[in-house]
């Protein structure tokens, strides 16, 4: 297994992290690094993401966990578990404040053939929890 993470405090309540984190378009009217998002992010609902570091290229996610305000986890992947990724969102009360971690786990029997060809994922975790501690600082 492989994997990016990041963590952050944020001067806000876990529900009004959640409120930024769960609405999946707006990604890209803050500097999250996204510049495309369908589909809403509703459990079990399909979604695509498109990311700067790729963003020709769709990234097909499933909203596997939505436990509000507290946990969020997309997966995505290949047919047959040939290469899957999960990204967990966690959220958790820190002071005043909200701890946001963010960690994408890469498994399965072709990651490390296709681990060699993925773009450096760490500055782009980074952005995106610094454009969502911004977006959620200035409500």
């Amino acid at each position: 297994m492989k994997f990016y993470e990041v963590s952050q405090t944020i001067d806000g309540t876990p529900d009004e992290v959640w409120q930024v984190l769960s609405d999946g378009p707006a990604f890209v009217s803050w500097d999250s690094g996204i510049v495309n998002f369908e589909g809403d992010i509703a459990l079990g609902n399909k979604v695509k993401l498109f990311s700067e570091v790729s963003p020709e290229r769709a990234f097909p996610l499933k909203v596997d966990v939505m436990d509000r305000p507290n946990k969020l986890i997309f997966k995505g992947g290949m047919p047959l578990g040939l290469f899957k990724g999960v990204r967990t969102y966690t959220l958790s009360p820190e002071g005043a404040g909200t701890k946001f971690h963010m960690r994408e786990e890469f498994s399965g029997p072709l990651l490390n053939m296709i681990w060699k060809s993925m773009p450096d994922l760490q500055p782009s975790f980074e952005k995106f929890a610094n454009g969502l501690k911004t977006k959620v600082e200035r409500r």
